[in-house]
């Protein structure tokens, strides 16, 4: 049985860990997909990934000075952030691979030049 306060890989913490990761890397990525700036829509998938495990490590730190009523730092927890964002990295990428625009020599459906 766990003892109390032992930071197990199972806990319910971890999943909110992977949860929060991977909701801020989605929403991190349509804020930025959406601008008016190319270089960021190109790279808005490498950008919210970044912000997102920012944002990790900040709580990690916050938790570490005591801000937040946790046991504190974890190395468990950061590695459950790191599994939320490279989640919904997959994610984007299966995403825009399937959404790809056509090439320009390519045929688009209905619409014939004579």
């Amino acid at each position: 049985m766990a003892e109390e306060g032992e930071d197990l890989w199972t806990a319910t913490d971890k999943f909110y860990h992977v949860i929060f990761c991977f909701t801020l890397t989605l929403f991190f990525s349509l804020i930025v997909v959406n601008t008016r700036h190319r270089f960021l829509r190109r790279h808005s998938t490498v950008i919210a990934a970044s912000l997102s495990l920012l944002a990790g490590a900040a709580k990690e730190f916050a938790d570490h000075l005591g801000f937040f009523q946790s046991s504190g730092a974890s190395f468990k927890d950061s590695v459950a952030d790191f599994a939320g964002v490279v989640i919904a990295c997959l994610l984007l990428y299966l995403f825009k691979l399937f959404r790809r625009k056509p090439k320009s020599g390519d045929k688009v459906a209905g619409v014939e030049l004579v």
